[in-house]
């Protein structure tokens, strides 16, 4: 068991040590190894010129990027924060996730941005602008890793391949303590691949990233109460759950609780659409979808003002149960 973030160190040193084109730019990543420690002593091992330290200037650090992968290299461009990614959105939304489409093919920039965001305190580190990204990103792929053995796999996979991505590092889940696996280097997770992470059969919870955690300790609260709840990790937003393991475990439960990070009709509203529409879903609920949301202001800072301001395992409870009470009032009784 360690902590979470020395998966990544050890995935990033991989990384830089088999492909001699792969470099990282960003704010604190070369002498300090990230305000993280994911690149910690990778810029002694590896020189100055594959970890590179930058100003605070995210629209430039992306620049970078965007014209070394032009020309075959294969960066990685870190953003301190989510929330700082709006800074470089622009070059993000009209160049990067266009330049494959609009020269039909002709040219590419497989940029890999990496940032880290969703839950800690105060407004500028606890962002999660999904919607944002999501209408203006397309052509981009869009992964939101629940901890740091699933971003290891995902950055694995994508330097096998030639697109450009953004990686949503779960902010509070660093020093969280995972398995080191012994196969960091060759680990692969698809993209656009969601996992049912616990299987159940009164209600499917669909959720992402930060917020897959609070939705294992809720299922564990609930199934003291008698509700076994699916919780589905869709693990990235776009392509989203291509094999369709949405609308398979809705089948099975006839419910479907979605757990967001995003303002109310944010990402939750995408993720409906997919279920319901595309999957089609809609005609095997039982009862009416239901989601749990971050409140519609910003977070505060305090840990009291992260509680009630992003989903939680008690808001989670409530919801689910509320639900199933719906869906079978008999067999759920009222208990708030």
């Amino acid at each position: 068991q360690v902590d979470g973030r020395m998966i990544l160190v050890r995935c990033f040193d991989d990384l830089l040590a088999r492909d001699p084109r792969v470099f990282v730019v960003g704010e604190d990543v070369g002498r300090l190894g990230d305000v993280n420690l994911v690149f910690e002593g990778l810029q002694q091992k590896h020189g100055e010129l594959r970890l590179t330290d930058t100003g605070i200037r995210e629209a430039t650090i992306l620049g970078q990027g965007l014209g070394a992968a032009m020309r075959g290299l294969r960066p990685i461009v870190d953003i301190q924060y989510l929330d700082y990614l709006l800074y470089a959105l622009q070059l993000a939304s009209d160049d990067l996730a266009t330049l494959r489409f609009r020269t039909a093919g002709g040219q590419m920039a497989p940029v890999v941005i990496r940032t880290k965001g969703h839950r800690l305190q105060g407004i500028w580190h606890t962002g999660s602008p999904m919607s944002t990204l999501l209408g203006s990103l397309a052509g981009v792929r869009i992964c939101v890793p629940r901890n740091m053995t699933q971003a290891a796999g995902m950055y694995n996979t994508l330097f096998d391949a030639d697109d450009p991505a953004l990686v949503i590092e779960v902010l509070s889940g660093y020093r969280l303590k995972e398995r080191m696996p012994a196969n960091v280097a060759q680990m692969r997770i698809p993209i656009g691949a969601a996992e049912v992470i616990r299987p159940g059969r009164d209600l499917t919870l669909v959720t992402y990233g930060a917020c897959c955690r609070f939705a294992l300790e809720a299922a564990t609260e609930l199934a003291a109460l008698g509700v076994e709840i699916e919780v589905v990790d869709l693990q990235t937003l776009d392509p989203l759950d291509l094999r369709g393991v949405m609308g398979g475990s809705i089948e099975r439960t006839g419910a479907l609780l979605v757990v967001d990070e995003d303002l109310p009709g944010g990402a939750s509203a995408h993720i409906l659409r997919h279920a319901l529409e595309v999957q089609r879903a809609q005609d095997r609920l039982e009862v009416p979808a239901a989601t749990v949301t971050a409140t519609a202001n910003r977070t505060p800072v305090g840990q009291d003002g992260d509680f009630y301001t992003k989903p939680n395992t008690t808001d989670i409870v409530r919801a689910a149960y509320a639900v199933a009470r719906e869906r079978d009032p008999r067999r759920f009784p009222e208990i708030w």
